[in-house]
């Protein structure tokens, strides 16, 4: 793959008030840890911008769910959906 179609990682922010924000492609996602951490300690778990619940989360991690289609080992080896 060549580095311009290499996936870029998630981006960390830090917000004003504490908040610790990943974001990729414009939206809260992380398939490694919460991907909004709040000051308090409230942890919040996205893929592609969409909140789950830390069970689900954790499924859908363990699956590889949540990815479009393309980015799913299928989808990189060039498989096509017809």
């Amino acid at each position: 793959m060549s580095d311009k179609n290499k996936f870029q990682p998630s981006k960390k922010v830090v917000k004003a008030d504490g908040t610790i924000a990943w974001i990729w492609e414009g939206k809260l996602h992380n398939m490694e840890e919460a991907a909004l951490v709040h000051p308090n300690g409230k942890k919040e778990y996205h893929i592609h911008g969409i909140q789950y619940s830390h069970d689900d989360w954790k499924e859908r991690r363990r699956n590889r769910e949540g990815l479009p289609w393309y980015k799913t080992a299928m989808g990189q080896a060039g498989q096509n959906r017809n």
